[in-house]
């Protein structure tokens, strides 16, 4: 139990962050290039990937390079916990404005087509 316990609070303090809430949002569509996070969330690129590189440290977000895109993706759930974060972050698009905005922006993004 006390190894899960830093673990949790380090989960918790990443989904604090609205910028952090938003970009592990869009990923529960599936795995995304950076340039298109940061076109979603407009927010410059050294900003989403410091995020991005937070969530990774905090285990929520796996990472793979392509040529010279970055590609974010979530973790497979692993804990009951890590399982229940996931839903809770699931469900609470519409206590959060920002995130039914990034949604139709990210349907917007997938009829025009992707940048990379």
């Amino acid at each position: 139990m006390a190894n899960t316990l830093p673990n949790a609070e380090l989960k918790f303090r990443a989904i604090s962050d609205r910028t952090r809430l938003r970009l592990l949002y869009l990923l529960l569509e599936g795995e995304m290039c950076v340039c298109d996070l940061v076109d979603i969330i407009q927010v410059p690129q050294p900003t989403a990937s410091r995020h991005l590189a937070y969530l990774r440290k905090a285990g929520l977000v796996a990472t793979e390079k392509r040529g010279l895109w970055m590609y974010y993706s979530l973790v497979p759930v692993k804990t009951t916990f890590h399982k229940n974060l996931m839903r809770c972050l699931a469900s609470c698009s519409e206590e959060v404005p920002e995130l039914r905005q990034d949604k139709a922006r990210l349907a917007k993004l997938k009829q025009s087509g992707r940048c990379c």
